[in-house]
């Protein structure tokens, strides 16, 4: 009895295992077949339309900058009310500004703006794909002969790859607009004086290494949520499941190659 439990155990790992690496696998050729698209159709007679691009930028760039903005914001204040707090006990609180630029520029001005776009934009994503398919509007695309990965994946991929570095700045110059306020009340540091030393203690490769990050994770954020729209076959039903799946998808990855690639910047 308990070998056949076992058994049953290693075969559904293995069973896991398999769909997980499988679609790993899809979403791989998928990134590989919308950068085809967005480099080589114009070669091809199919160019990736810049109107497009730009529909796709709007919505999940510009209509994200609330949001953004004011989580980055809060999350800059938090940091320095926390900074303040802990390098009180040792008398040393105005080194907060070096604190707090380093972990906005390097960690949190990226990882805000990924994480927020991931819930606001890669569950849209998602929900659109998979309402097309399930209406089988994919199936028409591919009747008429437009390729559904340069209608619909290529153009996200290329507005996420725009606009994400973009919120990424003003996710940055927010979180420490929101510090600077802080430290001018609790120290009477002046916000200038703030972001003089904040401009003087913050490298080029600071603020690269965050950028980097902002186009990992659009890139991220538009397979995944294609790929969860590409696999719904179940309805309306199907639709909720693969959004939902989608974000929290999203969020781990994000999480996972913050990590990853902080690990080796940070060496």
């Amino acid at each position: 009895m308990a070998a056949e439990f076992l058994s049953q155990r290693v075969a559904a790992l293995g069973r896991r295992t398999t769909a997980a690496l499988a679609e790993f696998g899809y979403i791989a050729a998928l990134l590989v077949e919308a950068c085809y698209w967005l480099l080589l159709g114009h070669w091809r007679r199919q160019p990736v339309r810049l109107p497009a691009v730009f529909r796709e930028a709007v919505g999940v760039g510009v209509a994200a900058i609330p949001v953004v903005g004011l989580a980055a914001f809060a999350t800059g204040m938090m940091l320095a009310i926390q900074g303040v707090y802990t390098l009180r006990t040792f008398g040393a609180e105005e080194q907060v500004v070096i604190g707090v630029a380093l972990s906005v520029a390097r960690e949190f001005g990226p990882l805000i703006t990924g994480i927020f776009v991931a819930g606001r934009s890669g569950s849209a994503i998602a929900a659109r794909i998979g309402t097309m398919q399930i209406s089988q509007e994919i199936d028409a695309l591919r009747v008429i002969g437009i390729n559904p990965v340069r209608y619909l994946v290529a153009p996200i991929l290329a507005a996420m790859l725009l606009t994400l570095p973009a919120l990424t700045v003003l996710a940055d110059l927010l979180a420490l607009l929101g510090a600077a306020l802080y430290c001018a009340g609790d120290l009477n540091l002046p916000v200038g004086i703030f972001f003089e030393r904040t401009f003087t203690i913050l490298r080029v490769a600071d603020v690269l290494d965050g950028l980097t990050k902002s186009l990992l994770f659009a890139v991220v954020v538009t397979l995944i949520g294609a790929s969860n729209g590409f696999a719904v076959s179940a309805g309306a039903e199907g639709v909720g499941r693969a959004t939902t799946r989608s974000v929290v998808l999203c969020c781990i990855a994000i999480i996972l190659v913050d990590m990853v690639f902080t690990f080796f910047t940070s060496r």
